[in-house]
Order: structure tokens, then C-alpha cells, then sequence
């Protein structure tokens, strides 16, 4: 069984970079009195808790696969918002739900296409679908990741190479939820602008994201050079310039049934 590696303190040393995104997808939802709504793969659970409040939803349930994640969100359990650990791809719900909803989560799975009818069928009659997926997978900086990976002595450590991005392209996405009976629907790509320190941070920002899913599949002395190795790779890449401008692209969508 891979370790846990996810760190909040790290993932959330940019927490206000990570924090637009999800405004803007959630600002897409359309509100409606007393919604039930579920939050898939909701970290650290203060953007669901947040999310809760907004929308006065009448119960909010945030899932999360990583109990090093998870832990944080007791302190901001209340009434009518709880949090549970649990797989994405295990989701099975029919029906049950006004609101499904999912922030920078689902890439981590494979098969969009299966993936985005198991979570369209968890949507009630008139309920809502809203996700934001990382698409920044042509980037150096993820680029570099992959070539490492492939490299020994890594490459026959990994019993498969790890899932960093799963993404469709929009246009796909705009197609399935049509597919899938929702009768309106927005689908957009949008590019990010982020201003950090130096280059370096460009390490820092996927050591707690992306690099987690080679740290939970290497032993420790492995993945410190796996590390090195990456940084060694990346940096040159990357234009040596204070502060660095760090451009990363995602896709929002949101969709409405029309059978209320």
C-alpha cells in the first residue's frame, strides 16, 4: 500500500495562489434554499467549510482519500458539514445530491469519460455539477517530472508509472455533459497568473501537489534523489527571474440538469 504523502503545511504554503480557482468555479454555482451538496476530494476541508457557508446549504459532506489531509478538517466540522475519508472512484451515489462538486481532485483519475457519468448520476433532479481540474500538464515543470520518472534507478521502482493528469480537452468535457442530459453549461479554460519568489517555488508549489504521487511510490532515500534530480532538471527550463511568473492552466465547468 503507497504512503500517504500529502503535507497540508506544504500544499498550503500557496494556499491564496490555489484559493482563485476555487472561487471561481464556486461562483458558477447557481444558489438554491437548503441544497445538499458534496465536496469530492476537499483536502484539508476550510475551502468546503466555505463553500458550506456560501451556498447555506442545508448538509455538506467533503470526501477525502488522504487522512494526513482530512485531519485538519475536525476544526471545522459544525452542523450540517461533515467530513468523511473515502475514494473518488469508489463514489457511487445515485441521485442524492444538488450539488456535486470537485476542486482540483479529479485528475488524479483515469478514464474522464467513465468518471464524468459516475458523478452525473450522483446529480438529483435540477441539480448542479461543478469542477475545476488542473491542465497544465505541458509545462516544464511537469514535463520534468515524467522524463525522471523514467529514468533508473526510478523506473523500476515504480510498480506503475504514477497518475499525475487525466484531463480531457474541453471541448470533450463540453460534449459529455450534453451526453449526459444536462441542459445547460458552461466550459471554460482558464490561465492563472502567479507571481512567486523565484523558480524555485516552481518546486516548492509541486512538492505539494504533483511530486506527491512520486514520494508515495519511492522509500524515502529514493525519492530525496528523485528530488535532486528533478530539481537539477527543472530549473534550468525555467527563466531565472525575481519574482517568477508562474502561468497555470485549468479547466472550470459547470452544468445544470433540467429535470427539476
Amino acid at each position: 500500500m503507497r504512503k500517504d504523502a500529502w503535507n497540508p503545511a506544504q500544499y498550503e504554503r500557496f494556499a491564496r495562489e490555489r484559493r482563485q480557482p476555487f472561487d471561481d468555479v464556486a461562483a458558477l454555482v447557481e444558489r438554491a434554499p437548503r441544497m445538499r451538496v458534496v465536496d469530492l476530494g476537499c483536502g484539508t476541508g476550510e475551502l468546503t467549510a466555505d463553500l458550506h457557508a456560501a451556498l447555506g446549504a442545508r448538509e455538506t459532506l467533503g470526501l477525502e482519500r488522504s487522512a494526513n489531509m482530512l485531519a485538519r478538517a475536525a476544526a471545522v466540522t459544525r452542523p450540517g458539514l461533515r467530513f468523511a475519508q473515502g475514494d473518488i472512484a469508489a463514489f457511487a451515489d445515485q441521485a442524492a445530491w444538488d450539488l456535486v462538486f470537485s476542486n482540483a481532485a479529479l485528475h488524479w483519475l483515469p478514464d474522464h469519460e467513465r468518471l464524468l457519468r459516475q458523478l452525473a448520476a450522483a446529480v438529483a433532479p435540477g441539480g448542479q455539477i461543478a469542477v475545476q481540474v488542473p491542465a497544465n500538464f505541458g509545462h516544464p515543470a511537469h514535463l520534468a517530472a515524467v522524463e525522471v520518472a523514467a529514468e533508473e534507478p526510478f523506473a523500476r521502482l515504480f510498480t506503475a508509472p504514477p497518475r499525475t493528469g487525466s484531463v480531457l480537452p474541453p471541448e470533450r468535457y463540453a460534449e459529455l455533459l450534453d451526453d449526459l442530459g444536462f441542459a445547460r453549461q458552461s466550459v471554460r479554460v482558464q490561465v492563472y497568473g502567479h507571481h512567486l519568489a523565484s523558480r524555485d517555488d516552481v518546486v516548492e508549489w509541486l512538492r505539494g501537489t504533483t511530486l506527491t504521487a512520486y514520494e508515495s511510490a519511492l522509500p524515502p532515500d529514493a525519492f530525496a534523489e528523485f528530488l535532486q534530480r528533478y530539481r537539477e532538471r527543472v530549473l534550468p527550463r525555467l527563466r531565472d527571474t525575481r519574482p517568477f511568473f508562474y502561468p497555470f492552466q485549468r479547466i472550470l465547468m459547470w452544468a445544470r440538469r433540467g429535470d427539476a
